[in-house]
C-alpha cells in the first residue's frame, strides 16, 4: 500500500493553472501540464486525466504500461477532435505522465516533460525521458544538463498529447521494492528546484509535496507546479 501526498499551486507569476494532476485507486497516478492560449491548456490537461480515470474505470486490472498507454491515445484523440471543432483551442495540447503499482511492479507511460522519479534508499533517478528539443540536444552531446535548464527553448516540446496525430508514448515497467518513493511532478518544480533539494525533501519532509511545492516558490515559482509522492510501505 502506497502513502500518498499530492499538491498543485498556480505558482508566483501566472493567472491561471493549466496543471492537473488525479489519483486514482489502486495506487495509480497521474499528471499533465497543459500549454495552449487562453484556457486551452488548461481544458487539455483536465481531459487528460479525465480520460485515464474514465477509461480505467472501465478496464480491468491489472493496469499495466500497454493499458496506460492506451489511455492516453484515447486522450490525444478527444484532445485533437476538440481542438478541431473549437478554434479557440486550436494547438492546444499536455504533457503526460502515468503511473500504475501492482504491488510487484512499476508500470508508467509518458509523453512531454512532466517527470517520474523513483528515489531507493540513496538511489534517486528520473525514470522517464524528457521529450523536448534541449534534451534532444543533450543526449547529441551538444548542450550540458545545466545549460538545457536555462536554454531559452527549453520549454519546446517534441512530443505533446492532443498536438499530433501521430503520437509516440513511451512505455515501461520494472519492479517495486519496499520503501520505495515515487515523485510524479511538472516542470514547475524541476525547472525551479535543484535534484539536490528534492531528493533532501522527499527523504526528510513530513508532507513531501506541500515541502515541494513550496520549494518551487521559494525559487521564484514562475511556473504552475504540480507533484504527487507515492511511498510503498
Amino acid at each position: 500500500m502506497a502513502k500518498v501526498f499530492q499538491a498543485t499551486h498556480v505558482g508566483k507569476v501566472r493567472y491561471n493553472n493549466e496543471d492537473s494532476l488525479t489519483v486514482i485507486e489502486p495506487e495509480t497516478y497521474a499528471v499533465a501540464d497543459g500549454m495552449g492560449g487562453a484556457s486551452a491548456g488548461e481544458i487539455a490537461s483536465q481531459m487528460l486525466v479525465e480520460t485515464v480515470k474514465n477509461f480505467l474505470s472501465r478496464t480491468p486490472q491489472p493496469w499495466d504500461e500497454n493499458i496506460l498507454a492506451q489511455a492516453i491515445l484515447l486522450a490525444n484523440d478527444k484532445i485533437l477532435n476538440t481542438a478541431r471543432r473549437h478554434e479557440e483551442y486550436h494547438g492546444m495540447g499536455t504533457t503526460a505522465t502515468v503511473l500504475s503499482l501492482d504491488g510487484q511492479t512499476a508500470h508508467f507511460a509518458h509523453v512531454g516533460d512532466s517527470r517520474l522519479y523513483l528515489l531507493r534508499e540513496n538511489f534517486f533517478k528520473q525514470m522517464t525521458e524528457d521529450h523536448s528539443y534541449v534534451e534532444t540536444l543533450v543526449r547529441r552531446g551538444e548542450l550540458t544538463a545545466e545549460e538545457a535548464r536555462v536554454h531559452p527553448m527549453k520549454n519546446v516540446l517534441t512530443q505533446a498529447v492532443g498536438a499530433m496525430a501521430n503520437l509516440s508514448i513511451d512505455k515501461a515497467n520494472f519492479p517495486v521494492e519496499r520503501g520505495d518513493i515515487f515523485l510524479l511532478c511538472t516542470d514547475g518544480l524541476t525547472n525551479m528546484v535543484e535534484d539536490e533539494l528534492i531528493l533532501k525533501i522527499l527523504k526528510t519532509a513530513e508532507n513531501p509535496a506541500d515541502a515541494l511545492i513550496e520549494a518551487a516558490l521559494d525559487a521564484g515559482g514562475r511556473d504552475n507546479v504540480s507533484v504527487i509522492v507515492a511511498g510503498v510501505d
